[in-house]
C-alpha cells in the first residue's frame, strides 16, 4: 500500500520521529494487516520513498480518541498542538467519513 505524505512530515517518517499514521479506516485500510508492507511516497513527485512494516493497527471510533492515545511527535510534528492536528485532519476527512468507518492508528517500522 503507497501513502503520499508532503514533505515535511515525509522528513519525521524518515528520521523515524513519526512511527503511527491516522487515517479514516475506510474500505482500503480495513484490507491492512500486520505484517503488511507499507510505502511512504514524498509529495509532489513520489520519488523519494520509504518502506514500512505494520506493527499494530489500532481502531477508534474517532480522531480525538485516537489522538488521545498517542504523543504529538508519534503520530504528527513536534512543537503542534493535538487540537491543531484534528482541525488539521478535518480537511482531508468529514465527520460522516468518521462517524461511517471509524478510524485506525497504523504503528510503523521502517525497513
Amino acid at each position: 500500500m503507497n501513502i503520499h505524505l508532503d514533505e515535511d512530515i515525509f522528513e519525521v517518517v524518515k528520521n523515524e520521529t513519526k512511527t503511527v499514521e491516522v487515517r479514516v479506516n475506510d474500505e482500503k485500510r480495513r484490507k491492512l494487516q500486520v505484517g503488511d508492507k507499507i510505502t511512504f511516497l514524498k509529495r509532489p513527485d513520489d520519488i523519494e520513498k520509504i518502506d514500512a512494516v505494520i506493527e499494530r493497527l489500532s481502531y477508534y471510533d474517532n480522531f480525538k480518541s485516537l489522538v488521545d492515545n498517542y504523543t504529538i511527535e508519534e503520530i504528527y510534528l513536534k512543537g503542534y498542538t493535538k487540537e491543531y492536528f484534528l482541525d488539521l485532519l478535518k480537511r482531508f476527512y468529514s465527520d460522516e467519513e468518521v462517524e461511517k468507518y471509524g478510524v485506525v492508528a497504523i504503528k510503523f517500522k521502517k525497513i
